[in-house]
């Protein structure tokens, strides 16, 4: 899939345009894409920069990189402003932009919010994809917060589910995530962390956890188990020795072991950089993913860059030719 942007001046593409033109299809594409070259050596991420500024409890930073196979350059700045609920804003603020390989220059100005939330969910849609069981059909989520709702809807695409199981630190932010499973067709039930694993042939874990809400000992056979909410040093959803008999997989091993579920297992000898596959090795063929059916497959979502760049490239190009994007003069 041709992703360049086209760089006949500099375009601004707002959230509410973001959600007109890109679809779960599209993001799914373009990071599938992404994580491929990356394994193949095409892309590469540059080093994250997420600082606490002292200031609203805030963490902000940069993500970045470059794609080879598809033209695309750029970063994303932005972070997690904690107190933004209140605000009547989304506690995530992120904008994209993307630059002309060629040349350096400016061609996008893209919203990131929107989409942050559309290739978080992508990702763990596409572990889903390549190393859950065919025949999966209970999808446990631990985490009921804004993100949920886009993983759950990925996920419900990739396997036919008929019951999703859920758990929140704050009960009372479930039925929202029910509603969704609702239009979905799924019944929906609000259980125990440890009744969750027992029931589940897929996990998501969404959360802001700073210590683990999933035990090695609960989870069955068979099941595969997707980390999305660890990105940040200290973040933790998962026990650490889960990892130690698991077959582990993630977006990107450096930020896998520096900021992503595996830095507690890795710290702990657990498991190292070796035992850790980049999902791209399955997506292109050279790795053969799961074992077998009762293996437990373990994908460390960390969030890198290029996912972002990816996305946000398709939906500038979208945007430009329907008409939707903003001319900017800078």
């Amino acid at each position: 899939m041709d992703t360049q942007v086209n760089t006949q001046g500099v375009v601004m593409v707002g959230e509410d345009i973001c959600k007109q033109v890109i679809s779960r299809a599209d993001a799914f594409a373009a990071v599938e894409q992404v994580f491929g070259a990356m394994a193949r050596g095409d892309a590469y991420n540059f080093p994250v920069v997420r600082e606490a500024i002292g200031h609203a409890e805030a963490l902000y930073g940069f993500k970045g990189g470059f794609d080879r196979a598809g033209l695309t350059l750029g970063l994303k700045a932005g972070g997690y402003w904690p107190g933004n609920a209140d605000k009547g804003l989304t506690n995530h603020q992120s904008t994209v932009c993307l630059f002309d390989p060629d040349t350096g220059q400016l061609v996008a100005l893209v919203g990131g919010n929107y989409l942050t939330a559309l290739r978080t969910a992508a990702s763990s849609a596409i572990s889903i994809a390549h190393l859950a069981r065919p025949d999966a059909k209970v999808l446990g989520m631990i985490g009921a917060g804004h993100q949920s709702a886009f993983q759950l809807r990925a996920a419900a695409e990739q396997r036919d589910f008929d019951k999703v199981v859920a758990w929140n630190p704050h009960p009372d932010m479930l039925p929202a995530l029910g509603k969704v499973a609702g239009e979905l067709g799924l019944d929906f039930e609000a259980v125990s962390q440890q009744d969750l694993a027992a029931q589940s042939d897929v996990i998501i874990t969404i959360t802001s956890a700073h210590q683990p809400l999933l035990m090695t000992d609960w989870v069955k056979p068979g099941t595969h188990i997707a980390c999305m909410g660890t990105d940040t040093k200290g973040k933790q959803e998962v026990d650490p020795a889960l990892f130690g008999v698991a077959q582990v997989f993630t977006d990107e091993i450096a930020q896998s072991v520096s900021i992503g579920e595996a830095q507690h297992a890795v710290a702990e000898s657990v498991i190292g950089e070796g035992d850790i596959t980049p999902i791209g090795a399955v997506i292109n063929g050279t790795h053969a993913g799961r074992g077998t059916a009762e293996a437990i497959t373990l994908f460390d979502g960390t969030g890198v860059g290029l996912q972002d760049l990816a996305v946000a490239s398709v939906a500038a190009r979208l945007a430009r030719e329907k008409g939707l994007a903003t001319p900017l003069s800078l």
